[in-house]
């Protein structure tokens, strides 16, 4: 009886200290952890904030609508697979991949629809969309677009902004980082933030 009141006795005890360390004490080390300057924002979401409003988080890409889509102002997002528009916008709340291969025919005609659209929108030639412009990320929601298909976008943000290429450029230059894989890529919600400041208010 003694010996398993002393088995008891230790798993209460071992329980106890677990409990301790792994419900509290943890716990709070990471929240403390989050705290330190500069981890801050990474650990709130990454939220992007304009005069004291939340408007986006830099590590989400939802591609913007335009209200006139005959004058559209603003840089898009690479195309999200969970979308029913095949261009988006995606919906953020449910991300993911269409988890289709590349032959599939399915795939193959939303990217051949995809070209065509854009090529439109853009003014362009189908062969001057860059694969990105036509293809969906694993989550469907990358913050991030190439450099490639920021620079075909630019002429038609000028247009309807009243900016000048020079500047949008300027703009696309400044919100232009490191990608997911250390290839440059270019912030949509970032540089649509500077194109709207610039321009002097919403479009």
């Amino acid at each position: 009886m003694n010996a398993l009141l002393k088995q008891t006795l230790a798993g209460l005890r071992v329980l106890l200290v677990f409990t301790v360390l792994l419900g509290v004490v943890y716990p709070l080390g990471v929240w403390a952890i989050a705290r330190i300057p500069g981890l801050e924002g990474n650990a709130e979401g990454s939220i992007v904030t304009q005069n004291g409003q939340a408007v986006g988080s830099s590590l989400i890409g939802v591609d913007p609508v335009a209200a006139d889509p005959a004058r559209d102002p603003w840089f898009h997002n690479r195309p999200s697979a969970g979308s029913k528009d095949v261009l988006g916008p995606g919906d953020p709340s449910s991300s993911g991949a269409s988890n289709k291969g590349t032959y599939n025919e399915d795939l193959v005609a939303a990217i051949g629809e995809r070209k065509k659209l854009i090529a439109a929108r853009e003014g362009v030639q189908e062969s001057q969309v860059p694969a990105d412009a036509v293809t969906a990320s694993g989550s469907g929601m990358d913050p991030a677009i190439s450099v490639a298909y920021a620079g075909l976008q630019i002429a038609r943000v000028a247009r309807n902004t009243g900016l000048s290429e020079d500047k949008v450029r300027q703009l696309v230059a400044e919100n232009t980082g490191g990608g997911g894989i250390g290839v440059p890529g270019v912030n949509v919600l970032k540089v649509n933030l500077a194109v709207r400041d610039a321009a002097g208010g919403a479009h």
